[in-house]
């Protein structure tokens, strides 16, 4: 063994001169990549198994690598694990711990792998439980809507496009439509584990191995549904990271979107809601100031996310095959991306249950905007005549309440029949707001019974997802 620096590299064979000060430094990722320590000591459990399964390793050398790999996960989880940036990697930090503790038989441990399949391996087990727990708190927060929407199944509020007054709907229909949105993105988060949850160990450095490893055994106690099939794309693949961010850059749009109409819900000039307290904060000059910053931050992080997402695709997207050391970047965006993502779900499916919904304000606000017009043309419609003409007509008797205040149910029977002859005292059965959204009982409609239906629907997917 050589005397100088390189040699205390595991790869410092054919170096003669140590690795300057500062590219040690700015080359190492221990500093970020230490959290994969639980994913790393067990795909090198797994390994060593399979290895023993194969021969290469004794049983007594595999005994006292998965021995002395269980001891460093509880030192590290105790913190008294002394990380070295010298050592560059979780990967290498943990291999000289484990040669530290047991000798020679450490050593054999990297038999077979590379640290190019070894990370690859690592991030995907992360990912798969990263998915998992942010499917949990997606579900959490899809029960709180749930729960909330049953509880206002029945709530008038005004429906908007171009946040104008459209038609008058339930705020429990407007809710489920968020579910629906959530959804779809737990369908993607779904959809990305099948592809994140593929074995790349035993793909070595790129060009497989020439050890009879058992990739099918290191599977099935990894959990891994699959193996890869070509070791180049193996090592350097970064796709289900890139489709991860995609996915949650996704479910960020989505809460952003919600994020805004709680913002303007819960202002003066709207007044629909009432955010809880505990989820605000308060003004350093303005004493009445009651501040909706969850939402507004969630609204925030947003971007962080998608920047994430334009990092990773911009990292691979000129890379040769197979592993570069360009790929050690991809950590930190994905990282961040998942806690970021893993907060803000956790915020709202904290705060969403105890919305507070001012039932009064919305109904009285769905009133004031000439909510129900269309159901007036509806009415002239079923009466025979063509919608251009009864959209016609509409427009005039709404010009009408424009002109004298008032909402076109406060308008008289005669004032209604300047209009059309063909508009009897029964058109009010529809100018009501109540009538209105208990008339749109097609399946997905606002009527109070088919947001119960939806909800019902929604639970029972619940309890087989």
């Amino acid at each position: 063994m050589s005397d100088s620096p390189s040699s205390a590299k595991p790869w410092g064979g054919r170096f003669s001169e140590g690795t300057d000060a500062f590219v040690e430094a700015f080359t190492a990722s221990v500093g970020f990549d230490h959290r994969l320590y639980r994913q790393d000591i067990a795909g090198s459990i797994a390994h060593a198994r399979m290895l023993a399964r194969i021969e290469v390793l004794t049983a007594t050398e595999c005994a006292q690598i998965v021995e002395g790999l269980e001891a460093i996960r509880a030192e590290i989880e105790a913190g008294r694990f002394e990380w070295s940036v010298a050592l560059e990697d979780v990967h290498m930090n943990i291999e000289a711990r484990l040669v530290a503790r047991i000798g020679e038989a450490g050593k054999k441990l990297h038999t077979g792998r590379s640290r190019n399949d070894q990370v690859a391996t690592d991030i995907r087990l992360y990912l798969r439980d990263a998915i998992d727990a942010l499917t949990a708190e997606l579900n959490r927060l899809q029960t709180g809507l749930l729960d909330l929407a049953e509880r206002e199944a029945d709530t008038l509020m005004p429906g908007f496009t171009h946040l104008q007054v459209a038609q008058p709907v339930t705020f429990g229909h407007h809710l489920m439509a968020w579910y629906a949105m959530l959804s779809r993105d737990r369908e993607r988060l779904a959809d990305c584990r099948r592809r994140v949850n593929v074995l790349p160990l035993g793909s070595a450095a790129l060009a497989g191995t020439v050890y009879p490893l058992d990739r099918h055994f290191v599977a099935d106690q990894l959990g891994f549904e699959a193996i890869s099939e070509n070791s180049l794309d193996a090592v350097s693949d970064r796709d289900f990271a890139i489709e991860f961010s995609a996915a949650a850059s996704l479910i960020l749009m989505h809460l952003s979107r919600f994020s805004e109409e709680l913002v303007i819900w819960s202002s003066a000039q709207f007044d629909f809601i009432e955010l809880p307290d505990r989820f605000c904060t308060g003004s350093s000059i303005m004493p009445q100031k009651k501040n909706p910053d969850v939402p507004e931050l969630v609204r925030g992080k947003t971007g962080r996310v998608y920047g994430h997402l334009m990092g990773l695709l911009t990292l691979m997207k000129a890379q040769p095959l197979a592993y570069n050391k360009d790929n050690q970047e991809d950590k930190e965006p994905l990282f961040d991306t998942v806690d970021t993502l893993a907060g803000c779900l956790r915020a709202f499916a904290d705060m969403v249950p105890a919305l507070q919904v001012k039932r009064d304000q919305c109904r009285e606000s769905a009133r004031r905007g000439f909510a129900t017009a269309t159901d007036l043309a509806d009415y002239l419609v079923r009466k025979g005549i063509p919608f251009r003409d009864a959209h016609e007509i509409v427009g005039k008797a709404v010009a009408l309440g424009i002109r004298e205040g008032r909402d076109l149910s406060a308008l008289s029977l005669n004032e209604l029949q300047s209009f059309s002859p063909l508009i009897e005292a029964d058109v009010y059965d529809v100018l009501t707001l109540e009538g209105s959204v208990a008339a749109r009982r097609s399946h997905g409609g606002t009527a109070p019974e088919q947001v119960r239906a939806a909800i019902g629907r929604a639970r029972r997917d619940q309890q087989h997802s």
